[in-house]
């Protein structure tokens, strides 16, 4: 690792803080007499808005909802100090008192004081199923015929370096302006089209960009093997130094809310490891009979366990729902949400639309089934599910996302307050669907 910068929360992917960058300030108005100046009305974060799958101005990243979480427990509304994660971030953000909070950052960083670390992940590797890879270490003569994508200044590339592997190597760049390129998806598009046959990457780009363009690619943590360089890392959350109470404060919401925090990176794609450095995968939980209905929509916590059935709705197993897919007059409805576009692009930046694999013949109403929707969305919601339903509204409606899936809930409830008569719900999801073997489609996202 060069000695000018540090790696932090995105282990060099188009995010470092070189030692120059801030000298965090203490002084500030109302500062209470332990020192600290953390505005203790609202939550002060400060995000990229336009870094998925870590933030962007929607709210779409999973830092956005582990974000959500942290407001919850502490009962106060998010604020956002938005600006690009690239050099000057911490100088602009943290340092300045405009924000309180960085949600993700590497344990082994200096330039803040770090919270007790909520997820452990890696450097992957990711390829195509017919890549022939039996093995995760850089080591195995088979990388010496085929085409790597790297990204210098990474451990990765050091380690590919020391192997002799830059003859075939592709390299990717590292320092971006997160609003106009995106190194690791570009990187994973490569792989899945061909033009390599392995990235290197950081596992949270990485586990997030290949479920998004092929979730067929394989996605594995790469093994150190022998040398300095390090492979997995430890994230915090990044706050100012000199502020224990506010430090205190976060790792109780931490420890309390580990396995929401946990759920919802599994949901990113992201590539989690334990204590013992193996791969965590992710738990399927079946719906719980004492799980009650609300009276109202679910507004967070959307992949938890849900209720057995929904009033005034049908409520299908795997079997009744293939029994239901072979009807002329059945709609399937997958609602599993998808980043939007971005409304400010700017000029000549590619805007790729996600992909999804769900259930042959399903259409993908994106974004639905959140407990809030905005008034325009809303409307466009009801009115796409009556062209769906059919002149006479004749047509059964039946709504899933993934396993325990709040959201699957949340729309077809909203579908029987529009008036709809015949809404059906699948709580497997596709994922159900997928594990049985049936056939799929891949899909991309109905916008409003």
């Amino acid at each position: 690792m060069s000695a000018q910068f540090r790696w932090w929360g995105r282990n060099g992917l188009g995010a470092l803080v070189f030692t120059a960058a801030a000298v965090l300030p203490f002084a500030a108005q109302g500062q209470a007499v332990t020192g600290e100046i953390v505005d203790r009305t609202r939550l002060r974060v400060c995000a990229d808005p336009n870094n998925l799958p870590y933030s962007n101005d929607k709210g779409e990243g999973f830092e956005n909802k582990i974000a959500e979480l942290v407001g919850e427990e502490l009962g106060v509304p998010i604020e956002y100090t938005w600006f690009p994660q690239t050099i000057g971030f911490v100088r602009m953000t943290l340092a300045a008192n405009r924000c309180d909070l960085i949600v993700g950052v590497a344990t082994t960083n200096e330039l803040m004081q770090n919270t007790n670390p909520y997820y452990r992940s890696s450097y992957v590797m990711i390829h195509r199923p017919d890549v022939a890879l039996t093995t995760a270490r850089l080591d195995d003569p088979i990388f010496q015929t085929l085409k790597i994508g790297i990204q210098p200044r990474t451990p990765v590339a050091t380690m590919a370096a020391r192997h002799g592997l830059l003859k075939q190597a592709t390299t990717y760049k590292m320092v971006v302006d997160t609003r106009l390129e995106k190194p690791a998806r570009a990187m994973v598009e490569d792989v899945a089209e061909g033009a390599i046959d392995v990235a290197l990457t950081w596992g949270p780009l990485g586990g997030y960009w290949a479920r998004q363009i092929d979730p067929s690619l394989v996605v594995r943590p790469l093994v150190a093997g022998r040398g300095i360089e390090r492979t997995d890392y430890r994230i915090s959350m990044g706050i100012r130094h000199g502020e224990p109470d506010w430090k205190h404060e976060l790792n109780g919401i931490l420890k309390k809310r580990q396995a929401d925090i946990e759920t919802v990176l599994l949901d990113y794609g992201i590539p989690l490891l334990d204590g013992k450095g193996e791969l965590i995968q992710p738990v399927k939980v079946e719906a719980a009979a004492d799980v009650p209905e609300p009276e109202g929509y679910r507004t967070s916590d959307y992949r938890a366990a849900v209720p057995k059935g929904l009033k005034d709705t049908q409520t299908v197993d795997l079997a009744e729902l293939q029994a239901l897919a072979q009807r002329d007059d059945v709609v399937l409805i997958d609602v599993m949400p998808a980043p939007r576009e971005p409304e400010e692009r700017p000029e000549g930046a590619i805007w790729h639309e996600p992909e999804r694999d769900t259930i042959k013949d399903a259409v993908w109403l994106a974004n639905m089934g959140y407990g809030h929707l905005s008034e325009g969305d809303e409307a466009a919601f009801e009115a796409e599910l009556s062209r769906l339903a059919g002149p006479d509204g004749e047509k059964t409606l039946v709504f899933f996302c993934e396993p325990n899936c709040w959201m699957s809930w949340n729309a077809a409830k909203r579908a029987v307050s529009y008036g709809f008569k015949n809404v059906v719900w699948f709580p497997g999801g596709a994922q159900a669907w997928v594990d049985a073997g049936l056939e799929q489609e891949s899909v991309t996202p109905w916008r409003p």
